[in-house]
């Protein structure tokens, strides 16, 4: 099969998975979501594979409580997507029926009344779209950086998807101007920075005791545009419910973006934060992703 016949294959095959899951009622679609995700961390060996490998790295005493982290990675993946469908049908102020806690809410009007916009800094954990859908819902004015998907229909869709909630996507192509006329304007910028993504600009930090080569975006935007960095997590509850939490502010605005050791400093300190968290729900960040791949230059 060609690749453009099976990209239109695989997209017409999301509809109709799309049509189907709308007509289930979410907690119920949570639960077969469930089983899929043990389907396939048995049937996607790839995957798994790297999920496995990446936490015995980084959790090496427990090799048989790792398996189990890495099933429940895969579950929180399928709840994540079947929570994502839903929400395309759903009215969006009925987000608040996922969303039952916000922490932090202080750290980002602080940082917004100083009129430098704000970067709310996400990561690839929980149900991590919900943050961007539910900080507009609660009338914070701002877009998001995403990645162009390489097939025009699966990014027409999920672009859709996420207007409906009042979220205009930027794309990584668009920087910098763009967004930083956004944080001129005293609006938010969510970003993810937590993979290796050697197309884009970045820097060698420690995460969990190995270099990780890491984007400098979110950093060298907050430099230029004076303002602050806001990591926020979007943590699953045991009810499937979630807890949006914005952490304290880091402030690189002293810095410069030209010197490489100002950069690094301020990249480590939001990746420490990140560490912290996926320590403590190792479970809810996505391990399938190979965070390590990129190798730094001998000397």
């Amino acid at each position: 099969m060609k690749i453009k016949t099976r990209r239109y294959y695989l997209y017409y095959s999301a509809r109709v998975l799309f049509f189907l899951v709308r007509l289930i009622p979410l907690r119920i679609s949570q639960t077969i979501a469930v089983f899929l995700g043990k389907a396939a961390f048995r049937l996607v060996r790839k995957y798994r594979g790297i999920t496995i490998a990446n936490l015995d790295a980084v959790f090496s005493s427990d090799h048989k409580s790792n398996l189990r982290i890495a099933e429940r990675v895969f579950e929180n993946i399928a709840r994540t997507g079947a929570e994502w469908i839903k929400l395309s049908s759903l009215d969006p102020k009925r987000i608040d029926d996922l969303v039952t806690e916000f922490q932090g809410a202080e750290y980002l009007d602080d940082t917004l009344s100083e009129g430098k916009g704000a970067i709310v800094l996400g990561f690839h954990f929980g149900n991590w779209e919900l943050l961007g859908l539910y900080l507009r819902q609660k009338g914070y004015e701002g877009n998001a950086v995403v990645r162009r998907i390489y097939f025009h229909k699966y990014d027409e869709l999920l672009m859709q998807m996420r207007r409906r909630f009042g979220v205009e996507g930027i794309y990584r192509d668009e920087f910098p101007k763009k967004i930083l006329r956004l944080l001129k304007k005293g609006g938010t910028l969510g970003i993810l920075a937590d993979q290796d993504v050697d197309s884009v600009d970045g820097i060698f930090v420690d995460f969990f005791g190995r270099p990780a080569y890491t984007p400098t975006a979110p950093v060298k935007l907050a430099m230029a545009a004076k303002t602050k960095i806001i990591p926020a997590f979007v943590i699953r509850k045991p009810d499937n419910t979630y807890r949006i939490v914005l952490e304290k502010p880091i402030d690189p605005s002293s810095g410069d973006s030209t010197r490489q050791e100002d950069v690094k400093r301020y990249t480590r300190l939001w990746t420490a934060v990140l560490e912290e968290y996926v320590k403590r729900y190792p479970e809810q960040w996505v391990w399938l992703h190979s965070r390590w791949k990129t190798k730094e230059a001998a000397g």
